[in-house]
């Protein structure tokens, strides 16, 4: 399928005329959006016009329902496409429609039927691939890949599909990222390979990177929505609420019921009419970057360093959260000792237990004694084997939470206490852990 195209085009005359419509048009309305987004309200009007015009032809409902599936309209373009000419090219949005919709199955015979009607056979096989992955049978979604040849195997969309799929069974990361890269530098405007390298960078934390290219994501077209709420997510965190209910509104523009994207955009909306100090957060900035410094940056004794390790302390966060009281209870820790952290700390304008009163208690031990070999095991996985989304992550890293195990000695409330952590966030989590068949302490 072609990727450069004209998009000096007339996009009302592309969908209202009485011209042939195919792939080749898709590619031609996705890149005019591409360049310049105030078509998609073209396309949206021009879409409406043929749908109230009279006597739709079947052939004519096909470019109706395929429009509609562009504009997120996935189930009204279901409907559309059932009643169209019964094509090719109208049995595979149909499949595309039933993947967005969560119908795999339906998905997968669809697809066969537009390849066994004529629509490409390779973009067939891509399709069900992806939905068998979605399906979780990941085995039969690479099985397909691995049995694709030619000149299909260089195209972005075959790269998009496998990088996905290595990315889904897990334990290669290294060839994901890779795949997804090259994916990226076949088609720039791919929203599955930009958003799929992103997610892969933002779960290594690499901020920068995957902000980046959340951002490029969501200027593609069709936007994935993945992409909109974790570029909002990332907006919030930067305390950008104007920016984050852009990427909600244009969720809801399409999907109006959306019920992550309506709560992301009330705490949005919520957060955005509080004035922000730009020179209180760049100072709060800086004290942050020095309470994570970790102790053996700076010359320290070695008794100092030994009472200091044995005490759990890593950071200089840690000292100005404990009392000298509380040094000096340690074993070997005197004076001397307490003297040296002393000075390290009041060169960055700090002092002992200066910060004591936000430390929190410390989370009861978990009782292994009903669980089964495999389930204790589970407590040593690392939070990264919950694949949770961009907002739930953020807040185990906050909370310092690297392990399942940490996670379950974590009570609900606790939880909620985390800066953009909702309901929402904390019923995805008890449901990873509930396909674990662990629970977190309390529930």
């Amino acid at each position: 399928m072609p990727s450069q195209v004209d998009t000096q085009v007339d996009l009302r005359e592309l969908v209202v005329g009485n011209q042939a419509f195919g792939p080749s048009d898709v590619v031609t309305i996705r890149q005019a959006i591409v360049d310049n987004h105030l078509n998609f309200i073209e396309l949206r009007d021009s879409a409406s016009e043929l749908e109230h015009s009279e006597g739709l032809t079947p052939a004519g409902r096909t470019k109706l329902g395929v429009c509609q599936y562009l504009l997120g309209m996935f189930k009204v373009a279901s409907e559309t496409l059932s009643t169209a000419d019964g094509g090719a090219m109208s049995l595979y949005y149909m499949g595309r429609c039933a993947l967005e919709l969560g119908a795999y199955q339906l998905a997968i015979d669809r697809y066969e039927q537009s390849r066994t009607s004529g629509y490409d056979k390779d973009y067939c096989l891509l399709g069900i691939a992806e939905a068998q992955r979605y399906r979780g049978n990941l085995a039969d979604a690479m099985n397909i890949l691995d049995n694709m040849f030619g000149p299909i195997e260089q195209t972005v969309e075959y790269l998009y599909q496998r990088a996905a799929t290595v990315s889904a069974v897990g334990g290669n990361l290294s060839e994901a990222i890779a795949l997804y890269e090259r994916a990226v530098q076949v088609d720039g405007n791919h929203s599955g390979a930009l958003f799929g390298l992103a997610l892969e960078n933002d779960r290594r934390g690499n901020d920068d990177e995957a902000l980046a290219l959340y951002e490029r994501a969501v200027n593609t077209f069709p936007t994935g929505l993945g992409a909109l709420l974790n570029l909002g997510v990332f907006y919030e965190d930067n305390n950008q609420y104007d920016k984050a209910q852009i990427c909600y509104r244009r969720i809801l523009d399409a999907h109006p019921t959306h019920k992550q994207a309506l709560l992301y955009m009330k705490d949005a909306s919520a957060s955005g009419n509080i004035l922000y100090d730009e020179e209180t957060q760049r100072r709060n900035d800086r004290l942050a970057q020095i309470l994570n410094q970790p102790v053996s940056n700076f010359e320290l004794s070695v008794r100092s360093r030994n009472c200091l390790t044995k005490m759990g302390i890593e950071t200089i966060g840690d000292l100005t959260r404990t009392s000298e009281a509380e040094l000096l209870s340690s074993k070997n820790f005197g004076e001397t000792s307490l003297y040296e952290i002393r000075e390290i700390l009041s060169s960055k304008g700090l002092s002992l237990g200066q910060f004591a009163n936000e430390r929190k208690s410390t989370d009861p031990p978990i009782d292994v004694s009903h669980m089964s070999a495999d389930e204790q095991a589970l407590l040593d996985r690392p939070i990264a084997d919950l694949n949770l989304s961009v907002r739930a992550r953020k807040c185990m890293v906050r909370l310092g939470i690297n392990t399942i195990g940490e996670l379950i000695r974590k009570t609900g409330d606790d939880m909620l206490e985390c800066k953009n952590f909702g309901v929402t966030s904390l019923n995805e989590v008890r449901e990873k852990l509930a396909v674990l068949g662990l629970k977190m302490r309390g529930d």
